[in-house]
C-alpha cells in the first residue's frame, strides 16, 4: 500500500526534525571548536615567537661573552663591530624574522626587507637604550614583535642588538590551519548529514510501516501487525501498537458475538409474545394463559436487560459504592437469602471473621447469582452450601452444590457472556450472563472466581477479593 501525501510528509517531517537538529548541533560544535582551536594556536603563536626571539638574544649573548674573533683568534674585546659581524655572518633568520644593530646609537646592519618604513623608525627609536625592551610595533604590513637588549663594553654601552618577528605571517600560518580545519569539518558535517538522513529513515520505518497499517485497519480486518526486529524504542513502540490490536480484535469480536447472541436473546421472546397475540381469541381461559405467558416473556426480558445493564454498568467507574463490610454477617444474610430461592439443602460450612473493604450490594449479587445457578444444577433435596473464610489478606465466598459439576472443556467458556452449561443433558435456563456478572463483580474488585469441579461430584465457585482492593475499582 502506497503511503499517502499527509502519511509521507509525517515521516518526512521527522525525518527532517532529526536531520536539522543533528545538522544544528553539529554545525555549532564545528563552528565552537574550530574558534577554540584558532584561539589555541593564536595563543602558541605568542608563546612560540617570545620563545625565538629569547633564543636569538642568548645566541648572541653567548656569541660576545664567550666567542673568539676569527680574524685574531682571541676573544672580542670591545670590538663590538666584530661582535655583529660575526653574528650576521653565523646566523640566518628564519622566515619574518629581522635583526638590527646599532653602534653608538647610529645604525650598522640589518637582514630586514628595506623599504618597511614605519618598522625601521621605530627600531631606531631603540638605538640608544640602556635595558632590555620587548613589545610590538605596528605596522601597514601587521604587527611586528621584537626584543631589544644593549651591548655594554666595560661597563659602557657601546651597542644594540634588536631582533624582531612579524606576527602577520604567523597569524596567518593559523588563519590557513583553521580554515583548512573548517573545511574537514564541513566536509564531515555533510558526509555526517548525509548517513543520518539514511539512519534517521531506517530508524522511523516502523513508524511509517505503523501509520500504513493503522490506515489500513477497518472493523472488519484488525488481522494486520506490524514486523517488529530489534530491542529499542521503536521496536516497543510496535510491539505496543500489536498489543493494542490484539486488544480490540478481542473487543470487536467479543462485541459482534455479544450483538449477535443479545439479538437472538431479545427476538425470541418479541417472536413468542407476537405469535400469541397474534393468535388471541376472545375465550377468556385463553386470554388469561396468553396474558400469563406473554407476562412470563416480558418478566424474561426484563431480567436479561437488567443482566445487560449491569455488564454494561461495570465497565463504568462508578460500577461499585466500596465501603466496610462485616464478613461474618454479610454471610449469615447470604444464607437466609439463598434459603429462599428453592428448596434445596442449604448449609452453612464456615463463617470468616473480619473486614473487608468492598461493594457489599455487588457482593451479595454475585453470591445469589452463584447460588441461583446452583439451583439450576440441582433437584430438591440435594445440597448446596455457603462458606466464607479469610486467608492471607483476601477474603473468599464460595458456593458449593452436589450436582454433576462441570466438564473440563466448559470451565473457562462458562463465564463467557451467553455461555451456558448443560444440565442433565439439557441447556440451562437463563441468558448465560449470570457467571459473566459474577466475574465482572469479582474483577472490578481487584479479585478473580475460581471454579473447583469433576464431572458427577458437584461444583465449588468461589469469590477470591482482597480486603483492601485497589483505589480504582468498578472497572472491569
Amino acid at each position: 500500500m502506497k503511503p499517502r501525501g499527509w502519511q509521507r510528509r509525517l515521516v518526512s517531517g521527522a525525518r527532517t526534525r532529526i536531520l536539522a537538529a543533528f545538522v544544528v548541533l553539529l554545525a555549532t560544535s564545528t563552528v565552537v571548536s574550530t574558534m577554540a582551536l584558532r584561539e589555541i594556536l593564536q595563543a602558541r603563536v605568542g608563546e612560540r615567537v617570545e620563545r625565538s626571539l629569547v633564543q636569538e638574544v642568548e645566541e648572541f649573548r653567548t656569541l660576545a661573552r664567550q666567542g673568539n674573533n676569527p680574524l685574531t683568534g682571541e676573544p672580542f674585546g670591545g670590538d663590538v663591530k666584530a661582535i655583529f659581524d660575526v653574528y650576521f655572518q653565523r646566523n640566518v633568520p628564519a622566515e619574518g624574522e629581522a635583526v638590527f644593530t646599532f653602534i653608538d646609537g647610529m645604525p650598522d646592519q640589518t637582514t630586514a626587507v628595506v623599504g618597511r618604513r614605519q618598522l625601521f623608525e621605530a627600531i631606531t627609536s631603540l638605538a640608544r637604550i640602556s635595558a632590555t625592551r620587548r613589545g610590538d610595533i605596528e605596522t601597514s604590513q601587521g604587527d611586528v614583535r621584537y626584543l631589544a637588549v644593549p651591548l655594554a663594553v666595560n661597563g659602557r654601552r657601546r651597542g644594540v642588538f634588536v631582533v624582531t618577528i612579524a606576527l602577520a605571517l604567523e597569524r596567518a600560518e593559523v588563519d590557513e590551519a583553521a580554515q583548512v580545519a573548517a573545511g574537514v569539518s564541513l566536509a564531515v558535517l555533510l558526509l555526517a548529514s548525509l548517513v543520518a538522513f539514511v539512519i534517521a529513515g531506517r530508524v522511523l520505518a516502523p513508524v511509517r510501516q505503523l501509520t500504513e497499517t493503522a490506515r489500513s485497519i477497518t472493523e472488519s480486518d484488525l488481522t494486520r501487525r506490524i514486523d517488529v526486529e530489534g530491542d529499542d524504542e521503536i521496536a516497543e513502540l510496535g510491539r505496543t501498537f500489536n498489543g493494542m490490536l490484539d486488544r480490540l480484535e478481542a473487543a470487536f469480536a467479543a462485541q459482534k458475538d455479544f450483538v449477535s447472541d443479545a439479538g437472538h436473546e431479545l427476538r425470541t421472546p418479541i417472536t413468542i409474545i407476537r405469535g400469541h397475540l397474534e393468535l388471541l381469541g376472545d375465550d377468556p381461559g385463553e386470554r388469561r394463559e396468553t396474558v400469563e405467558l406473554v407476562c412470563d416473556e416480558l418478566d424474561r426480558m426484563s431480567r436479561f436487560v437488567a443482566d445487560l445493564l449491569v455488564l454494561a454498568q461495570a465497565e463504568q467507574a462508578d460500577f461499585l459504592r466500596p465501603g466496610d463490610v462485616d464478613l461474618d454477617a454479610l454471610t449469615e444474610e447470604l444464607i437466609a437469602k439463598a434459603g429462599a430461592l428453592s428448596p434445596r439443602d442449604w448449609q452453612l460450612e464456615k463463617v470468616g471473621a473480619g473486614r473487608l473493604i468492598a461493594d457489599r450490594q455487588r457482593l451479595t449479587q454475585a453470591v445469589m447469582q452463584l447460588a441461583s445457578n446452583a439451583v439450576q444444577h440441582t433437584r430438591e433435596g440435594d445440597r448446596i452450601s455457603l462458606g466464607s473464610a479469610l486467608v492471607d489478606g483476601h477474603a473468599r465466598l464460595w458456593v458449593s452444590d452436589s450436582g454433576p459439576g462441570v466438564a473440563e472443556s466448559e470451565r473457562e467458556r462458562i463465564f463467557e457472556r451467553f455461555a451456558r452449561g448443560r444440565r442433565d443433558g439439557r441447556r440451562s435456563e437463563g441468558a448465560g450472563l449470570g457467571l459473566a456478572i459474577v466475574r465482572a463483580i469479582a474483577d472490578a474488585h481487584g479479585g478473580r472466581i475460581e471454579l473447583a469441579s469433576r464431572p458427577g461430584f458437584g461444583a465449588t465457585f468461589t469469590i477470591v477479593l482482597p480486603t483492601e482492593p485497589p483505589r480504582e475499582v468498578g472497572r472491569v
